[in-house]
Parts: C-alpha cells; structure tokens; sequence
C-alpha cells in the first residue's frame, strides 16, 4: 500500500440537493458529466497531486446504479439508469490496455442496483431491481467467449436489490440490501447467501452483524470485506467495516471508516481496499480511503476528480478504475472512467 495520508472530513452544504433526503428517485437533468464544483462534502485539508488519478475514454452509456467487474483484463459495466431515467440492459465493455469500448450482449431484462463478480473466466450478476422496480432473485451469467447471457442458474433465495457481492474462494457471496420494491420504505437485510458454481446450489450463511443496503464489499486474502452502506434515507449512511470468514462461517468487526457513506464503491489493490465516492443529503463524496490489511486503519487517499455515487470500481493490475454514476444525489448521470493508480 502507498504512503497516504489521514484526512478530516469537514461538512458543507449544496443549496440544489437540499430537498433529496429519502432514497426515492428525482430526476435531475445536466448538460455536462462532470461533478458540481459544490457537491464534495469531504476533502482532503491540503491540494492533492492529481498525478494519482488518470482519465480514460468515457463510459459510452453515462449510467448511475451500474455494476461492474473484470474478467481477462477487461472491464464490464452493466445495467443502472440511463440520463432519462430509464432502466437500462445495456453492457459496455472497457479496454483499459487500448482506453477502447465496446458493446457486449445486454443482459436478459433491465437491470438496476444489481451487483456483479467474475470468476473462472465468467461474469455473474446477481440480484438488483427489474424494470418495474420489484427486486430480483436471478442470477445471471455471462461468457465472453461467446457473448452469451444464460438465465438458467438456481435463482438466489432472498430477492433484493442495493446489495454488494463477491467471490471468496471460488464461492459466491452475497450481502445485504433491500428486499421492498425500489423506493418503497424497508428495513434493509443482513442476508448473507453463498451460491457454489460447481453445484449451482445456493446456501444461508451467517448474517452481517450490520444490516444494510447500498454497501460496498470486496474480496482480498479469503475474507469479504463489506464496508459502509445505509440504512434507508441519504440521511442514515454508516462507517461499518465487517468482514466475514467463510471458513468459519463468522464475521469480524474491524476499525470504522472515517466517513459514513452509503452508494459507495469498493475494490482490493495490494493489501488495502479502497472505498470510493458515495453519496449523502449534502451531496456526493469525493472520498477514496483506504483499509490497510496489515494495519487494521484507514487513511485517506487522493480524492476522486469526481464525486459519485452508484459507481463501480474495479481493480486491473496496478490501478483502480472508478466508473459511471451520479454527481449529484438521487438521479443524474455520469460517463466518468477515472483510474487511481495504487503505486
């Protein structure tokens, strides 16, 4: 892990997200993709190198709510919202090698705060909400070789969207979320689900101690690491950090995040895992921490060009590549694809 540095979050306010407290949808119309200068409610007390972070080629479909991950050195990003407001099936895949994208065979229906894993060469997307907003217990697959989706696998037990998932071990894990119709009030869930790709067999595993949704989570060194989220409202974001063994079916809780996000995103590099953006009642966060494993603390890194929300980050090699989202809270969109690199 590079040398960081500890930060102080500070408040501030944006007159234009005043009025976004709860989780419902409110659409918000840009011209540009870029973040509001205004909408950074945490900063580092010092200027920041931006040697740290590089720009690639914009996301094609600006999208918010969209899940993605790697598979053989290539970055998908699937499903989310579009700049209308609409859920959308398309899949965009990024070459970070060439800063090229392509279009990939759109998954079987609409999507949206669906999470995303790969392992073994083949891309899972689990859970999230259709198009008419009720949450989804399918699990889906795709195979880059053939660029085909297949709909088939043993559906997962608990329907849920806002949720976080990852491979540990060549299991599936996912976590959390909210089992309600999207924007309807609902307690968020502790579920902790294990789905075995060899069995296509799914099994309950020990809950979170933290139940939640719109979290992030992360697989490094045989744990899933599962890190802020909230419990409803913008206004009821959280600093958890729990990880789960699931050679001993038990969960840890470890040193809280300085900061309470929830619409995060995260991605092991190194020994550390770093968490990106998020967003909250003032605005979105420019926040980037990172865990370190060796440690057990936090400290802050050079913060994101753009604050975001309802992102993915996906760790290729060296760097860390933060894509998509919302500048401002509630529904806007972004083409962002801004890469930190971690030495």
């Amino acid at each position: 892990m590079p040398a960081l540095r500890t930060y102080v979050i500070v408040g501030s306010s944006i007159a234009a997200a005043a009025a976004i407290a709860t989780a419902a949808i409110v659409l918000i119309t840009t011209n540009s993709d870029a973040a509001n200068p205004g909408a950074v409610v945490a900063r580092l007390p010092e200027p920041v190198s931006s040697s740290a972070w590089t720009e690639g080629k914009p996301l094609p479909t600006p999208r918010t709510e969209v899940a993605g991950a790697a598979v053989d050195g290539k970055i998908y990003m699937i499903g989310g919202f579009d700049r209308t407001g609409r859920a959308v099936p398309t899949v965009e895949v990024y070459d970070p090698a060439a800063d090229e994208w392509r279009a990939a065979a759109p998954v079987p229906h609409p999507l949206h705060h669906a999470a995303a894993a790969s392992y073994n060469g083949t891309l899972y997307v689990v859970g999230g909400y259709l198009e008419d907003n009720t949450p989804s217990n399918k699990l889906l697959s795709y195979d880059p070789k053939t660029n085909t989706w297949q709909e088939k696998r043993a559906p997962m037990p608990t329907a849920r969207g806002a949720l976080a998932a990852g491979f540990v071990n060549g299991t599936l894990y996912a976590v959390g979320g909210v089992g309600s119709s999207f924007g309807s009030p609902s307690a968020p869930l502790a579920s902790n689900e294990a789905y075995d790709p060899r069995t296509d067999s799914w099994t309950q595993k020990a809950p979170m101690p933290t139940p939640r949704q719109h979290l992030a989570a992360a697989t490094l060194d045989g744990k899933l690491y599962v890190m802020g989220g909230r419990i409803d409202s913008l206004s009821s974001n959280l600093d958890a950090n729990e990880a789960y063994d699931p050679e001993q079916d038990a969960w840890a809780e470890l040193a809280h995040m300085p900061s309470k996000r929830g619409g995060l995103a995260a991605a092991a590099a190194g020994s550390a895992i770093y968490v990106f953006g998020g967003e909250a009642p003032e605005g979105t966060f420019r926040n980037n921490e990172g865990y370190d494993l060796e440690t057990g603390s936090w400290t802050g890194a050079p913060e994101m060009p753009t604050g975001r929300h309802g992102l993915a980050a996906v760790a290729l090699g060296s760097k860390v590549y933060v894509i998509g989202g919302g500048p401002q809270p509630g529904l806007t969109v972004s083409g962002a694809n801004e890469a930190f690199s971690i030495t």
